[in-house]
């Protein structure tokens, strides 16, 4: 039975409007995602390490309440798992202040096991930045020795500093592997600065990996290979809009038994119905306090 392998960070997010914190939800597209498809019925395992402390099991029953597979979650008991504090400005923007305390050695998982045309969606700071692109990066070598689909989601969480110039090579090392691509207008600004959407895909997707998912900023979708542009899909939580758009598209490819072979060449036949999921479940886990399906 085909399933999904999800490695991404875990973290927990509060958010503060007017200085006063407003509400706690587990963050990143990836955990997020996870939880969707767990909810949906799909096995699901996330890969990831946190510490054993109180935020380390909000994170973990978070996973579990979805039906998610934690074996592979590294529960480390020197440490304290990452916290975000996210500061809403009065123009609508953010300011984020990162927290958390890790032990010398990273990233220890059990490994899953990853059968053909399994989906692996990996993204973040894990997969571009040491120490955890290390291991991150040979399992994900392995999935593609194994004929998994990989699922790429370049971007990370804002509010981390470190030279973009460093880890590029890892950053085009993933999409050099990667079966599918998705990312929002804003991570390809600060990525690929001064590059519009187009010229980014041209200059960049492209080359490594044509299935290339265009997040606009009214929630519209390109297909950037394809040109083909869905009507704006807005919604005031984008975070789970986006986690919800992933793992839409991954359930439409299990319900149809798209595998990596067939994808490779996919026309407007596969992916639109792949992209009507994925907006269908963006809209729904929007809507959702947790960023997920339930």
């Amino acid at each position: 039975m085909r399933k999904v392998i999800a490695i991404g960070e875990s973290v927990l997010d509060t958010l503060f409007v007017d200085n006063q914190p407003a509400k706690s939800f587990v963050g990143g597209r990836i955990p997020c995602a996870a939880a969707s498809l767990g909810a949906m019925g799909i096995p699901t395992r996330f890969v990831s390490e946190c510490t054993t402390d109180a935020v380390g099991d909000i994170v973990v029953d978070f996973l579990q309440r979805h039906g998610v597979d934690i074996t592979s979650v590294d529960r480390y008991p020197d440490g304290a798992t990452p916290l975000s504090a996210i500061f809403r400005q009065d123009d609508g923007s953010q300011k984020i202040i990162n927290y958390g305390v890790y032990p010398k050695t990273r990233f220890d998982v059990v490994w899953p096991r990853i059968d053909e045309n399994d989906v692996v969606l990996f993204g973040s700071l894990y997969a571009i930045d040491l120490p955890q692109r290390e291991r991150l990066f040979e399992l994900v070598k392995h999935a593609v020795e194994r004929k998994a689909i990989l699922v790429y989601l370049p971007g990370f969480q804002h509010g981390i500093n470190f030279r973009l110039t460093k880890v590029m090579p890892n950053l085009l090392e993933n999409l050099e592997l990667s079966d599918i691509v998705i990312a929002h207008q804003h991570d390809v600004e600060e990525i690929f600065p001064n590059e519009t959407r187009d010229e980014a895909f041209v200059n960049h997707f492209e080359f490594y990996c044509r299935n290339y998912l265009h997040i606009n900023r009214d929630l519209s979708v390109t297909h950037c290979a394809l040109k083909q542009t869905t009507t704006p899909c807005p919604a005031d939580n984008l975070l789970g809009w986006q986690a919800g758009f992933v793992a839409g598209v991954i359930q439409e490819l299990f319900r149809r038994d798209i595998d990596k072979d067939s994808l490779a060449q996919a026309g407007n036949d596969i992916w639109k119905p792949l992209i009507d999921n994925g907006l269908k479940n963006a809209a729904l886990a929007a809507k959702s306090p947790e960023n997920c399906i339930s």
